[in-house]
Order: structure tokens, then C-alpha cells, then sequence
């Protein structure tokens, strides 16, 4: 073999080894979690939750990063921009999906992330304040019959899954409800709390405890199967809407373009974090339900979530500026 073949083997060699390389001494600095919305909520919550013990897994440090703004594209909007090595993710919610129909994106979903894990899940809930006479679901849909558009529900935002939801509920029941949108959850469960407004759909992260107390009367919960914690309150879908289901979630996505190997490591990492006991708690304390699917799987849900939610978005007009 002369010179030149040998040098040319020897470069062919390093250009296959570098990629490999890189994945193998992943990560090697620190590695930040975008959390596309101010400290205090869920999805800050959830990052904190994981992310000591991620750090001392991967053996790196793991930093929260918060960049809120327009409904959770803000944070994504960065997330897709990064480079794809690794060292930056997202944690995003049920947003990540619905603003793919819902608002004009620079980007779009499915092409833009690597999907690595859905960390857990949470279904809404539906509630009225006790000074109102609805104790049930029929209750409320019979006096919206007879009144359209009088009765009025709070919820965290235009084109939030918690309005996208009572739309569909509305739609498949053929009653109406008035929308009093609000900018977060805080100022709505404040108001919701002082019975400025008789109704309320939140995921169950923020009003749990205020329905065990009684402040708030559930009418029915969002998820498939009753929650493991309102295991009293009944599902949409045992009260005369057949396959209802609407989740909050927790979802990690990277950069398109993450090397699988990297990829496959990071939803190792997670998985191993959410299988210890006091993170399940602490999960358990924010109203969750731990998923830690596996990449494909992840892909799979968000696609879905895509096409359910944006049925509903186009079909009733939804639109972020109303």
C-alpha cells in the first residue's frame, strides 16, 4: 500500500470514528434544559424535579433554562435553532402540539425536534364554584342548553388544550359555553376561586388540592380512566362522551438532527430517574402520571396530538389572537 492509499484509508477511518466519537463522550459540557415558560409552573417544576439527579447520572451539570413567551414557541423557537449535539432540550407540554395548528410558526413540529421522552401525563378537569347549583356534568350542560352562551369558563388562554378541549366537549354535546380566557393559570384560579367566574377547566396540577378541600366542585375529569387522585370523580367519558381524552404532558425534545445514539441515551437517563421513588413522588405530588416512552413512541404520541387537536382547532376556527 503506498503512501497516498494509506493516508486516504487512514482519513476515511477518522471520518467515520468522529461522529462515533462524539457520541461516545457525550455529554461533554453542560447540558441545558429549555423550559419555555416562566419559574413557578408545571413544566419548571417537572425540570427541577429530574434534573439533580440527571446531572449525576450523565456527570455533567444540568441547567434549567427558562425562556418564556408566546404560548411556549418562544422557548421551542430556540430549541429548534440549537445545534443538534446534545446539549440542549426542551421541556415542553401539550402547547407543542396545538401551536403547530394554532399559531404561524417559523417552524414546524414534526420536522423541527428529535423526540426523546414524554416524562408523564395529567388530565383536566372540569369544575364549577359552590356557589353555583352544578354538583354533576348533566347539570351544567342542561342549564347551557337552556341559556347558550351565558354561562362562562375560565381557562389559562385562547387555544390552551384546556379551551381547545371544552370546545370539543361542547361540539360533541351540542351546548355553548361563554370563553373568559386568562394570561396563565394563577389570575385564573384566583378568579375561579372567588367565583367570578362559575367555571373552570385546568389540568389538575393547580387545582388539586382545592377540590379535595372543596373549594372547587369537580364535574369530570379529561383522562380515559378515572385519576388515581380524584378516584371519585367520574370521566368525560362515562358521562355521554364515548373516547374523550385530553392531557396535559410533559414531553423532552432536542434539535432535529440528535444522533440516535445520543438521543437513546438521554431517554435512558430519564427513564432511570423517573423509576426512583422519591422522584415518583414528587411526580405523584404535581398530580402525574410517569410515562418515560421510548423515542419512537414519543414521536408517535406528539404526531398524533397534532392531528387530534388540530382537527378541533380548524373546524371551530381557533385562532392565538382572539
Amino acid at each position: 500500500m503506498d503512501r497516498r492509499t494509506a493516508l486516504g484509508s487512514m482519513l476515511a477511518v477518522s471520518a467515520l470514528s468522529a461522529p462515533a466519537y462524539a457520541q461516545s463522550s457525550w455529554p461533554e459540557r453542560p447540558v441545558r434544559i429549555i423550559v419555555p415558560y416562566p419559574p413557578g409552573g408545571s413544566n419548571d417544576t417537572v425540570a427541577r424535579i429530574v434534573q439533580p439527579r440527571l446531572q449525576e447520572i450523565l456527570g455533567k451539570p444540568v441547567v434549567v433554562d427558562n425562556r418564556a413567551g408566546a404560548s411556549g414557541s418562544v422557548g421551542s423557537g430556540e430549541t429548534a435553532r440549537a445545534l443538534p449535539d446534545g446539549h440542549t432540550w426542551l421541556l415542553a407540554n401539550d402547547t407543542l402540539a396545538s401551536n403547530d395548528t394554532l399559531m404561524s410558526l417559523p417552524y414546524r413540529v414534526m420536522e423541527a425536534f428529535t423526540f426523546c421522552s414524554l416524562l408523564g401525563t395529567c388530565p383536566y378537569a372540569l369544575t364549577a364554584h359552590p356557589s353555583t347549583p352544578f354538583r354533576t356534568l348533566a347539570q351544567m350542560i342542561e342549564a347551557a342548553k337552556a341559556a347558550p352562551d351565558t354561562l362562562s369558563y375560565a381557562t389559562t388562554g385562547v387555544g390552551s388544550l384546556a379551551h381547545i378541549a371544552t370546545v370539543l366537549l361542547q361540539q360533541r354535546g351540542g351546548f355553548k359555553l361563554s370563553h373568559v380566557p386568562y394570561r396563565g393559570g394563577g389570575p385564573a384560579l384566583q378568579d375561579a376561586l372567588a367565583g367570578h367566574v362559575p367555571l373552570f377547566m385546568s389540568n389538575i396540577v393547580i387545582i388539586l388540592q382545592h377540590i379535595r378541600e372543596g373549594r372547587l366542585m369537580p364535574l369530570g375529569v379529561s383522562s380515559a380512566a378515572p385519576s388515581r387522585f380524584l378516584p371519585n370523580v367520574p370521566t368525560f367519558a362515562s358521562q355521554g362522551f364515548p373516547g374523550f381524552e385530553a392531557l396535559t404532558y410533559w414531553v423532552m425534545v432536542g434539535p432535529a438532527g440528535i444522533p440516535a445514539a445520543i438521543n437513546e441515551r438521554f431517554q435512558q437517563a430519564l427513564k432511570q430517574v423517573l423509576s426512583e421513588a422519591p422522584v415518583q413522588a414528587r411526580m405523584a405530588d404535581q398530580g402525574a402520571d410517569i410515562v418515560a416512552s421510548s423515542p419512537a413512541e414519543t414521536e408517535t404520541f406528539i404526531r398524533n396530538e397534532i392531528a387530534k387537536w388540530g382537527e378541533v382547532i380548524r373546524a371551530n376556527n381557533i385562532r392565538a389572537e382572539s
